[in-house]
């Protein structure tokens, strides 16, 4: 076994995990593990960012385009602290972040004595916003705890994971023994619940998918569509499972299709969701439907609506599971093509009679390649999409889930681009959640990613202000905003600025923002919003 010091057995691990990038911020607790990563540069890329908030965010953003473990490296206390925003995203999201975080020495935890950013009981706080924590309490064991870490992160529902290792057990040696990462089987349902799901699948005659984002987590697909063509089952997507099936497809279904076509289905199967979405809420369960969950997570099967057959497993091995069983209990089925493109059509005729919203996020579209990823911050025109936006692939389409956590877009969006080099990430924001990691343009120039970011500016918190205008006749207060010039900013980072002021505009410069191997910001003024209606 080879003597390592605690820093050393840490990024050797790591490099047998397979990780590739860490997202960190520096500091004198992490100094050990910094130097040991000086050894590693031609096999772990380092990217340091201007605020800890930006670290957790990035590697979510690389974790949900690439479907591997993101990882970012904090110092403990106040950078934990402004990581967990990062963290809980990831937590409303299902994603697999492995935040790697600084002590202060091990004889003084919990002493309470004012040590550098020491914090009362650090493991505690982070679980709230992890599914996993621990402390490497020697540096013999610090490999043990990073396999363990990514046990939790590749089992079970995806979520984020916390470990922490004091300064003095980064810098202490010992005989470290490196361990091999274990491959675990994919969960698999009952027989009898799978038969009994079959059963009601084949012998229906208005199936149902509601596909969410576990769909997308477990790289679930190809099953999915298989299963959705052989029932001739449109599947209606959460803003989280956007892309489990490609809009072109006749059987994909925006989120809003579901108060078209989910009353009136005798069987819903639903996929790996939390099974609460507007789409679903106008409907609810009916006495005369069954309905099927699939999810990996137990407690969130019956959650929010109980179903008539329960199917705890991964998404992949359910759908196939599903799939063989159901195929020779199929009815006999006509293609349902055209009711469904005209379901489509209705949805496109709904979300398009929005005059503020639609024209600038189609223009996106227009000018984003099929294979380019969306990221949509918490603004006017990703709300909309979130609902109607047409999305051709799997893993290119994030939003903050159920955390809605302003400020997440631009920093996700680099850890996105940072996992997909070679397809064109777009982050829409507005002005409000821009301003949250605005520095990271500093990190987007010196790290060469080059995100195109638009960046719709109103001059205020625009939900905010207009809940204030409509709910609390115009008693508008804390909302208007005084921002920056942003082509000077942006030209003070050294990135390209760019503004349009129309939708043609936008589309255009879009375009050739795309063509440009640099990082850009397209500034599009906008006035305040009517209430989204989708």
């Amino acid at each position: 076994m080879p003597v390592l010091t605690g820093g050393q057995a840490l990024v050797q691990q790591l490099k047998k995990e397979g990780v590739e990038v860490i997202f960190a911020l520096p500091g004198v607790q992490l100094d050990w593990l910094f130097d040991a990563l000086y050894d590693e540069q031609d096999a772990i890329r380092v990217i340091h960012t201007r605020h800890e908030q930006a670290t957790s965010y990035m590697a979510d953003g690389y974790a949900r385009t690439s479907g591997k473990v993101g990882v970012c490296v904090v110092v403990p206390g106040p950078g934990l602290l402004n990581a967990t925003a990062g963290l809980s995203t990831a937590y409303a999201c299902s994603s697999p972040v492995l935040c790697i975080s600084g002590q202060i020495d091990s004889a003084m935890i919990g002493k309470g004595k004012g040590m550098l950013h020491e914090i009362k009981d650090q493991l505690g706080v982070v679980t709230s916003v992890t599914k996993w924590a621990a402390r490497a309490e020697r540096p013999e064991d610090v490999t043990k705890v990073v396999r363990l870490a990514f046990h939790e992160l590749t089992t079970g529902r995806p979520r984020p994971v916390e470990i922490e290792v004091s300064p003095d057990i980064l810098e202490a040696t010992a005989n470290v023994r490196l361990l091999e990462p274990t491959t675990t089987a994919a969960a698999e349902a009952d027989p009898e619940a799978i038969a009994a799901a079959a059963r009601a699948l084949g012998e229906a005659q208005k199936p149902v998918i509601f596909a969410g984002g576990g769909v997308i987590l477990g790289a679930a697909w190809e099953e999915l569509q298989q299963l959705a063509e052989l029932l001739q089952a449109p599947v209606v997507m959460s803003s989280e499972g956007r892309g489990a099936l490609s809009d072109e497809h006749y059987l994909a279904q925006m989120p809003s299709a579901g108060k078209y076509l989910l009353p009136d289905a005798d069987v819903v199967l639903a996929v790996g969701t939390r099974f609460l979405q507007p789409a679903t809420q106008p409907w609810g369960v009916k006495p005369h439907q069954i309905v099927i969950q699939l999810d990996i997570d137990p407690e969130e099967v019956g959650r929010n609506y109980e179903p008539t057959v329960r199917l705890v497993a991964d998404a992949k091995a359910g759908l196939t599971a599903l799939m063989r069983a159901a195929a020779p209990l199929n009815r006999h089925r006509e293609s349902r093509e055209d009711e469904l493109r005209a379901v489509q059509e209705q949805v496109r005729a709904d979300a398009y009679r929005d005059e503020h919203r639609a024209p600038m996020a189609m223009a996106v579209r227009e000018a984003l390649p099929e294979d380019g990823i969306l990221v949509g911050e918490m603004t006017q025109v990703a709300y909309w999409s979130r609902s109607a936006f047409p999305v051709y692939a799997p893993r290119s389409f994030i939003t903050p889930g159920y955390q809605g956590t302003l400020g997440y877009g631009f920093a996700t969006a680099l850890g996105a681009q940072v996992a997909a080099p070679d397809r064109k990430v777009v982050c829409i924001t507005g002005d409000g959640g821009f301003m949250y990691n605005v520095q990271e343009l500093s990190t987007a120039v010196r790290h060469q990613i080059n995100l195109v970011t638009v960046l719709f500016n109103d001059n205020a918190y625009g939900n905010v202000k207009r809940i204030q205008e409509l709910s609390y006749n115009g008693r508008t207060i804390a909302s208007d905003l005084l921002n920056p010039d942003f082509m000077k900013l942006a030209e003070a980072f050294g990135v390209a600025g760019m503004r349009a002021t129309n939708p043609k505009q936008l589309q255009a410069t879009l375009k050739e923002a795309l063509q440009l191997n640099q990082p850009v910001l397209i500034e599009v003024p906008v006035g305040a919003m009517p209430p989204l209606r989708v």
